[in-house]
C-alpha cells in the first residue's frame, strides 16, 4: 500500500487499562453522587464511546467504529482524537474526502498533532493531491522531526510529481 495504514492516536497503547478505569469511574461517580454529575461525566461518556470505537476498529468493524467516534463527538464536540480516529477509519474505507474533513476539524481543535497532518497527507495522496500531501507531511515533520513515515510518504509524493531529486 503506497501511503500506509492510517495511524490511530498514540494513547491507544495504554487504552486497555484506561478503558476499564474510565468505565468504572463513570459508573461509580454516577451511582455514588447521583444525577448532578451527569453533565460533568460527559467527557467520561465520550471516552467510553471513543474507546469502543478503538475496539471496533481493531476488530475490523469500521462502520461500528465510525458510529462510536461520531457518538463521542456528539457528546464532546471538541474531542480532537475522536475526529482523528474517525477520519482514519473513513480513509480505511476509501472515504478520503470525509477523512480530510475530519482531519481539518481535528486540526482546528489541536493544530500541533503530527499524526493528524500525516493522516490528512495520506488521504490527499490517495486523491492525487500530491502538493497538498507534501505540505501536510512537511508540517508533520516540523512538529515531530523523527516522524519517519512522513519522510517516507513525502518522498513517495515527490516521486509521483517526478521530483526525483527532492524525493
Amino acid at each position: 500500500e503506497l501511503w500506509g495504514t492510517p495511524k490511530l492516536t498514540e494513547e491507544q497503547n495504554i487504552l486497555s487499562m484506561s478503558r476499564r478505569t474510565t468505565a468504572i469511574a463513570a459508573a461509580l461517580s454516577v451511582l455514588a453522587l447521583g444525577s448532578p454529575l451527569i453533565s460533568s461525566c460527559s467527557n467520561s461518556l465520550a471516552d467510553i464511546s471513543y474507546n469502543s470505537g478503538v475496539d471496533k476498529y481493531e476488530q475490523g468493524d469500521y462502520q461500528g467504529a465510525i458510529a462510536d467516534y461520531t457518538k463521542a463527538i456528539e457528546i464532546n464536540p471538541e474531542y480532537a482524537n475522536a475526529f482523528v480516529n474517525r477520519g482514519a477509519t473513513k480513509a480505511k474505507l476509501g472515504d478520503y474526502q470525509g477523512a480530510i474533513a475530519d482531519c481539518n476539524k481535528a486540526l482546528e481543535i489541536n493544530p500541533k498533532d503530527a499524526d493528524t497532518y500525516y493522516n490528512r497527507g495520506n488521504a490527499k495522496g490517495e486523491l492525487k493531491d500530491y502538493q497538498g500531501a507534501i505540505a501536510d507531511y512537511n508540517k508533520a515533520i516540523e512538529i515531530s522531526p523523527m516522524y519517519f513515515g512522513a519522510y517516507y510518504n513525502r518522498g513517495n509524493a515527490k516521486g509521483e510529481l517526478k521530483d526525483y531529486q527532492g524525493a
